[in-house]
């Protein structure tokens, strides 16, 4: 696991990315934004009342040195803001409305990144999932080609490292966004210095078994290789197919996949999200993440339960994301 951070630090150190963190009086938030910029790896950029976040780190003995502040109540750029926020609802919020929108940690945070005064955000410590997404979806939205947001996680057990999607957005995705979900899956995996071979997942292998649940992942195969042909993927498989060679020798002897896949497409969340987690309970492997993809600028989300090392990792990742998003 150190070694996965120590590739994510060295991509992001010296490039002066900048974090926003709308938590700012939480003391997680404000014990990981400290480390992180005594190690110079970011900028945090903290969201709150200045004089409470003040008075808190103080009490925390936390340094506020290299790590900036704003209050959406005195922000100086509030004008800007507002304008550029209804220009990117397309008028469905009037000056008015926007002002007292953007008094929300979230979308003020949102926001900054943006306009481009951040290069990414990270929210949930104290927050729900929909109330840190909704102003992404809204403001920032997906990729060009992208209908909908997604959330991967690496597992990583010693030297190993793999790639499982959708554990964490979407219910029920159907052929198109897994075909999204699969290529977005193999561009996050290169972030993590995973060479991507995808395996889009069922309970059939090559036709083994037909249904709409089957046809739905066969169909997917075909659209996402239409969306990158240079992406090495494949399927339908059944996960041992995909992961062990000697099975992949039976049920899939031609396919560019043979038992070497490390990136894998769940059919459906359920799969996904109980796949991840029994991995990490009884793999031994740690599951980091979600890590929100598909978005134009990164996004991510903490857990309510989170430690201040869990916002530490996820603010890396997303400073990484932002060090990407930055040549696309």
């Amino acid at each position: 696991m150190s070694d996965l951070f120590e590739i994510l630090e060295s991509k992001i150190m010296g490039h002066n990315l900048k974090i926003v963190f709308p938590e700012g009086l939480d003391e997680r938030i404000l014990g990981a934004a400290g480390r992180l910029a005594q190690a110079k790896l970011v900028t945090p950029v903290l969201i709150g009342d200045i004089g409470l976040i003040q008075e808190k780190a103080k009490d925390l003995k936390i340094s506020l040195d290299a790590i900036e502040i704003y209050d959406p109540k005195n922000y100086i750029m509030m004008d800007e803001m507002v304008e550029a926020f209804v220009k990117v609802r397309d008028g469905k919020a009037t000056d008015l409305q926007a002002r007292e929108i953007l008094t929300d940690e979230n979308y003020f945070g949102t926001m900054l990144v943006h306009m481009k005064l951040a290069h990414g955000m990270v929210s949930g410590a104290t927050h729900s999932t929909a109330d840190t997404v909704r102003p992404a979806l809204k403001i920032i939205k997906t990729k060009p080609g992208v209908q909908k947001t997604s959330g991967v996680f690496i597992m990583v057990r010693e030297e190993e490292k793999y790639v499982f999607a959708d554990c964490a957005i979407n219910i029920n995705p159907s052929s198109q966004d897994l075909a999204e979900i699969a290529i977005e899956s193999a561009k996050t995996a290169l972030m993590f210095d995973i060479e991507p071979r995808v395996a889009m997942l069922s309970f059939s292998t090559k036709g083994s078994a037909t249904s709409p649940e089957t046809l739905k992942v066969v169909d997917a195969v075909d659209l996402a290789k239409e969306m990158d042909p240079e992406v090495i993927l494949d399927g339908e498989f059944q996960f041992d197919a995909a992961f062990v060679p000697s099975v992949a020798r039976k049920k899939a002897p031609d396919s560019l996949i043979q038992g070497d896949a490390n990136v894998f497409i769940f059919p459906s969340l359920e799969a996904g999200n109980i796949s991840y987690k029994m991995v990490q309970r009884l793999g031994g492997f740690e599951a980091v993440g979600p890590i929100l993809q598909g978005l134009n600028r990164p996004v991510n989300d903490l857990s309510r339960g989170c430690s201040e090392e869990d916002v530490y990792k996820l603010a890396v990742i997303t400073a990484a994301q932002g060090f990407v998003a930055q040549y696309q």
